[in-house]
């Protein structure tokens, strides 16, 4: 079970997740407090982007659906 907390950095929330021992930043929350919603549906259309979520997805999720 995960468990989420939230910390402000210069005024503002980010996410933290913990899952087991591991702890995991928001990056959609870092993105959106420095540039805002609009930088992020142009982050994920990257294709450096798409392509690093899928080799990390790969690595750490074995029931990952590439196609």
């Amino acid at each position: 079970m995960s468990k989420s907390k939230t910390i402000k950095v210069k005024g503002s929330e980010i996410t933290i997740i913990k899952v087991g021992k591991e702890n995991y930043i928001s990056i959609t929350d870092m993105l959106k407090a420095k540039d805002g919603d609009f930088f992020i549906s142009d982050w994920l259309r990257n294709r450096n982007t798409v392509e690093f979520l899928g080799i990390r997805e790969s690595v750490y999720n074995p029931d990952f659906n590439y196609g």
